[in-house]
């Protein structure tokens, strides 16, 4: 369990004030705890750069999570695409992981129609861990036990509002490091 003391959050209209706790054994615990809102507080927060990228079936998706975390205060670099013209992913995967991994962003958001092929070209990139959610379960434990830093997003299987639900719990939740760590650590391919 861990708890998070933000006073803004992407999407933080949508989160509930009491602590949500899953008594299911396949769920994580996740104890939010929200301080009032303060409009001054946006602009001298230091909120890390985030890139986000999508193809042709994200691009609506991506517009509506952009802007949101624009409106949180987040400086978000968006690689692309810029329509609804069809579109080849890695075109655009590419330019956000490579964000990620050169530290110019701290994490990334990848969107489209599955998220297989977003994660999977981003994590050719030796530095990405891109995981896909479906579920916002799976979006905190991806940060939690995997320290990803890319969140692959399928909009053909999701709604805009779980969508933004997985934004703000995969921007929120911190890796556990521990065990994990060193489970992360292998990872890596080791050339001989």
């Amino acid at each position: 369990m861990f708890t998070v003391h933000r006073l803004i959050t992407p999407f933080s209209n949508q989160l509930k004030t009491s602590p949500a706790t899953h008594t299911r054994p396949t769920d994580v615990d996740i104890n939010f705890s929200i301080f009032e809102f303060n409009p001054l507080r946006v602009h001298t927060m230091n909120l890390p750069p985030l890139a986000i990228g999508c193809d042709h079936a994200g691009f609506e998706y991506k517009e509506l999570i952009k802007r949101a975390l624009q409106d949180e205060g987040y400086t978000v670099h968006d690689k692309g695409t810029h329509s609804l013209d069809s579109v080849d992913y890695p075109d655009f995967v590419h330019p956000v992981a490579e964000a990620v991994e050169s530290g110019a962003c701290r994490q990334g958001i990848l969107i489209c129609g599955s998220a297989n092929g977003v994660a999977i070209t981003a994590n050719k990139h030796q530095g990405i861990r891109a995981a896909i959610a479906w579920r916002n379960d799976v979006a905190a434990l991806a940060r939690q036990h995997n320290d990803a830093n890319i969140l692959c997003l399928p909009a053909r299987f999701i709604t805009i509002d779980e969508a933004q639900q997985f934004v703000r719990t995969f921007l929120a939740t911190a890796f556990e490091g521990g065990r994990h760590a060193q489970r992360v650590g292998k990872i890596p391919l080791q050339h001989c």
